[in-house]
């Protein structure tokens, strides 16, 4: 595995939600490092956690929602430390940026493109003038595949592709370390999710970014990413290594995933789905939080929550008694 130099920690983070009905335990004590030119794929049904620690970790989190336990530090300063207008100025959009899940929700209907990409700018950059500003425009919209002319255009001029790239133009314009791009294939077609998955792997390399890629699709972890941390409630379940995963999965999750989408290339087999629910995040589950889905739980699943601990010297984690044997 290629060495990194550090530029994200996560440490034991610890997100909730209050509501009306008790306090929803969305992130619980979610550890992991993403290093300098790497990226990292957080993967995991739906409701699991990967977009609350995203939202964490650039101080976004919506109304209810706080941070109450752990760190994180991005070359090693804790943003958890800094004000809000430290945090503004000197992180979101220049430290790290995001493309949000969703790219007609995420523009501005009434703005033009090239406006949108331009506020980015003006707020964060100082001493530019319009002209160099509608310059660094065009020279973004050309960086993900589109023709500088369509800064004049709005939202809904854009097909779903190009509202994509638009948005990862608008997340690179101020020359982030780290993005996060938040299910960047979410309601386009396979064709256009390639091109644009193609298009983050180019960035990363052209822009020397590192990135963590959220996902529930495996397969594009796979295609796309260095590490990758599979989540489940909350937590994560297992850590590594994209190869070592994918070659042995180790977590009974990890491989209920695995089993739940078809290969094109090996023989075909019925897909096997994950019997059950995800838990209530209100009063989770005793224990492992997956035992009441895991056809290999044993008592102690029940009784005692699991460690993640590191299996291998590749850097391979699980939290798993029936591998730890914890």
């Amino acid at each position: 595995m290629q060495k990194y130099l550090e530029l994200l920690e996560v440490q034991n983070l610890k997100s909730y939600f209050t509501t009306l009905s008790g306090t929803v335990k969305a992130v619980d004590d979610v550890s992991f490092t993403v290093e300098k030119g790497e990226a990292m794929g957080l993967a995991g049904e739906s409701g699991c956690g990967k977009t609350t620690t995203a939202l964490s970790i650039l101080r976004l989190l919506p109304q209810g929602g706080k941070v109450t336990g752990g760190k994180i530090n991005f070359k090693s300063e804790d943003i958890l430390g800094l004000s809000e207008s430290e945090v503004r100025s000197r992180i979101r959009w220049k430290g790290i940026s995001i493309v949000f899940q969703g790219a007609m929700n995420a523009l501005n209907p009434v703005y033009k493109i090239g406006d949108q990409i331009s506020e980015a700018i003006l707020i964060h950059e100082h001493g530019v003038n319009n002209a160099q500003v509608q310059e660094r425009v065009g020279k973004l919209l050309e960086l993900v595949g589109l023709d500088r002319t369509r800064a004049s255009n709005y939202p809904h001029e854009f097909s779903g592709g190009m509202r994509q790239r638009a948005l990862i133009a608008m997340s690179v314009a101020c020359n982030p370390e780290l993005l996060i791009a938040d299910e960047p294939g979410t309601a386009l077609d396979v064709i256009v999710q390639a091109q644009v998955l193609k298009l983050l792997r180019e960035l990363k390399q052209k822009l020397n970014l590192s990135m963590i890629l959220i996902t529930h699709d495996l397969s594009i972890i796979a295609e796309t990413c260095e590490k990758t941390a599979i989540m489940y409630a909350g937590k994560i379940d297992e850590y590594g290594d994209v190869t070592a995963i994918f070659k042995e999965p180790l977590h009974p999750y990890t491989q209920g995933l695995m089993k739940a989408f078809p290969s094109i290339r090996s023989q075909r087999v019925r897909m096997v789905s994950i019997p059950g629910l995800p838990p209530d995040l209100i009063d989770p589950p005793s224990g492992c939080r997956f035992h009441p889905r895991c056809q290999y739980a044993m008592n102690v699943c029940k009784e005692k929550e699991p460690r993640l601990e590191e299996i291998s010297k590749t850097g391979h984690y699980v939290a798993c008694h029936l591998i730890t044997k914890g």
